[in-house]
């Protein structure tokens, strides 16, 4: 079986529960907000502040020198020392057995650290996003989720550029791209476990 896999998403396509349900499936550890506590423990950033920084390359980092443990001076910023302490904490995650990894460029790290993985981008049509993302935050204005949709797609690829030099999204850089709104969940994930637990 591949050992690792890493699920990278639209958002409101589904990401989180389709790589939650593969780990279940293969009964091995899920890793999502695991990576932003471990990221916290290290670095001595505060929580709030990785979340909103980790995926998101345009936030100010006006509280960086006062927030984080790591010497300022290696840095220009507080995303790329967030950026830094989670590829470390990923690479640890990876090398510890099989999982799946969610998000944060995980699929580029494996890649360049040379251990072999099933890399997925889940994505999904608008309307299937906007009745996920309805139900994520409890608002039914369309206008409203749009928006956010469109936040946060940008900051991922952002964010994804900005450490990978490739465009997020592309289906060159993943082995399964996957339409959660044509497909439906269930059969995301048995497809991904199939890819899984393929002979090499």
């Amino acid at each position: 079986m591949k050992k690792i896999i890493t699920i990278s998403r639209e958002y409101g396509a589904g990401g989180h529960s389709i790589g939650k349900q593969v780990a279940q499936q293969l009964g091995i550890p899920f890793y999502d907000k695991d990576i932003l506590r471990e990221s916290v423990k290290a670095s001595g950033f505060d929580t709030e502040l990785v979340e909103t920084e980790e995926e998101d390359s345009s936030r100010a980092d006006s509280f960086f020198r006062s927030l984080c443990s790591i010497s300022s001076a290696y840095y220009r910023d507080s995303q790329e020392a967030i950026h830094d302490v989670q590829k470390a904490v990923i690479l640890r995650f990876a090398q510890q057995g099989p999982c799946v990894i969610l998000g944060r460029c995980a699929d580029e790290f494996l890649r360049e650290a040379g251990i072999d993985s099933v890399n997925v981008f889940i994505h999904a049509d608008d309307v299937h996003r906007a009745v996920r993302v309805s139900e994520l935050i409890g608002s039914t204005n369309a206008t409203e989720i749009q928006k956010l949709m469109a936040k946060k797609d940008a900051s991922r690829h952002t964010y994804y550029t900005r450490y990978t030099g490739k465009k997020w999204g592309d289906s060159h850089n993943y082995d399964l791209t996957l339409d959660s709104g044509t497909l439906g969940y269930d059969l995301c994930v048995k497809l991904i476990v199939a890819a899984a637990q393929a002979e090499d």
